[in-house]
């Protein structure tokens, strides 16, 4: 597992835990895919350091604030001039485990 100081630092198949905090309300976008829910929090690692995460779908009614989440196969990418940290839909993984 990575901490969230070293994910910021790669681009692409991260593994990290974390605490959910400050999400966001829920709104609706259009993707190429058609419409989908996202909602934007941030991930917190035991030393304080946070990213940002996007939550989409399914995802968002997995989490609530302050769970314990692991995070598998996730990549970032730049948003907004802003890193954040995404879970690809079909390789990606987000567990609740506290």
């Amino acid at each position: 597992m990575a901490s969230i100081k070293e994910a910021k630092n790669q681009r692409n198949n991260i593994d990290v835990e974390g605490t959910i905090k400050d999400i966001s309300e829920p709104r609706t976008v259009t993707t190429r895919y058609g419409e989908s829910q996202v909602c934007d929090a941030y991930l917190e690692d035991d030393s304080g350091d946070r990213i940002k995460l996007s939550l989409w779908g399914d995802d968002i009614k997995k989490v609530k604030n302050e769970d314990k989440v692991s995070i598998k196969g996730g990549y970032t990418n730049t948003f907004r001039n802003e890193l954040q940290l995404n879970i690809p839909k079909k390789s990606g993984e987000l567990k609740v485990i506290g």
